[in-house]
């Protein structure tokens, strides 16, 4: 679905798209505020699987071609830092509020919350159309429709003829190195992530006899590191420092989170490994901006969506793979003795993430040239 909803935004504008998963989003909240007796968490498990389907990484990636759309490519790696540093921020107020709310509260306020951002993005936020002129009716209309559109209208081609084939993706990944290197990188990073993600909670209950609330404290540690390395560090050392070497930088402190995480001998080792996340967040927004410079800015939806589309696969597998590796590991049937072997995989994983980084030497970027009738942002 990412493609195909990062395609469509290149043709119908951002600001439409967006507002698709933003009011989907709503729903399943909805549901558990008013109640959460068993038959309502059956309705909102359906429906929340139904629109996880076009509303997970969608919202993010929609987000960063917007942003891609309007700020110029020596500023994407800041950009895109500072939307990752704001987005981690929002993580660690959600997180200290379920602390502190009832759970009743919890899903009321989260419901309130997420209709008031559907309002904020529908009256402030500008359309942004990179094919402008292509553009003959919007999906969702908006006031700058009239003197964005641009030449005879009966030539718009049918929305179908819009949406993206798996030869079109594959054919955008053989077609630039570049962005095929970064696609790689994305997939065993994320199959990493989603391995860790997957693993850790078992991991620390097995070896310390972690509860909620320590998962909670490392969340929220892992959060502020990741939160101040975006929103400080990066907008620094993104003009000075190139975005394929902070790429590696990132990976390097995720195989050190690995490594350290595996032979964890004390239950203080897990706290100490969150300043690794300074440099793991990282990886994300160099990514994001390597990938985006590879394309032109009618491509920016579709090369999003398909760097998301590989994330959400790799998120897929990743706990068929790792899941059963922990649990055996931790077992007493274990082929040998060594309850972090599943986290050493993870770390080798992103080791293979880390020489693709390395490897990665990219052409000039495409020009970025705007075409939309929306100003560029110096």
């Amino acid at each position: 679905m990412m493609p195909l909803i990062g395609n469509l935004s290149d043709q119908y504008g951002r600001k439409a798209l967006l507002t698709l998963p933003m009011t989907l989003s709503i729903i399943p909240l909805v549901i558990l505020a008013y109640s959460r007796t068993t038959n309502f968490f059956y309705a909102y498990y359906v429906l929340r699987t139904l629109t996880a389907m076009i509303c997970e990484g969608s919202i993010n990636c929609l987000a960063l071609a917007y942003v891609a759309d309007n700020v110029l490519e020596r500023q994407r790696t800041s950009a895109f830092g500072i939307l990752s540093g704001i987005a981690t921020a929002a993580f660690v107020c959600g997180t200290l509020a379920a602390r502190f709310l009832s759970t009743a509260l919890t899903f009321q306020v989260a419901a309130l919350v997420s209709m008031l951002a559907a309002v904020y993005m529908r009256i402030f936020l500008e359309e942004s159309l990179p094919n402008g002129e292509n553009l003959t009716q919007p999906i969702l209309k908006s006031g700058q429709d009239d003197h964005c559109q641009d030449g005879d209208l009966s030539r718009k081609a049918p929305v179908l003829k819009k949406i993206p084939s798996i030869q079109d993706i594959i054919g955008l990944l053989k077609s630039r190195v570049t962005f095929s290197q970064a696609a790689v990188v994305a997939f065993f990073n994320s199959l990493a992530e989603g391995g860790m993600q997957a693993s850790i909670m078992y991991y620390l209950k097995a070896r310390f006899h972690f509860s909620k609330n320590h998962y909670a404290d490392l969340m929220l540690l892992l959060g502020i590191a990741g939160m101040a390395s975006q929103l400080v560090f990066m907008p620094l050392l993104a003009p000075h420092v190139a975005e394929e070497k902070l790429l590696a930088i990132g990976l390097l402190g995720g195989i050190a989170d690995a490594l350290l995480y595996s032979v964890a001998w004390s239950n203080w080792v897990p706290y100490a490994t969150t300043i690794f996340a300074v440099f793991i967040v990282c990886v994300p927004p160099c990514l994001r901006s390597i990938a985006s410079k590879q394309v032109g800015p009618t491509e920016q939806g579709k090369a999003q969506g398909c760097i998301s589309g590989i994330i959400s696969f790799a998120n897929i597998i990743s706990p068929l793979i790792f899941s059963p590796l922990t649990a055996l590991f931790l077992s007493e049937d274990a082929p040998f003795h060594f309850p972090g072997f599943s986290i050493l995989c993870i770390g080798f994983v992103t080791m293979i993430a880390f020489f693709q980084s390395v490897l990665m030497r990219g052409p000039p970027p495409v020009s970025s040239h705007k075409i939309s009738c929306n100003s560029l942002v110096a």
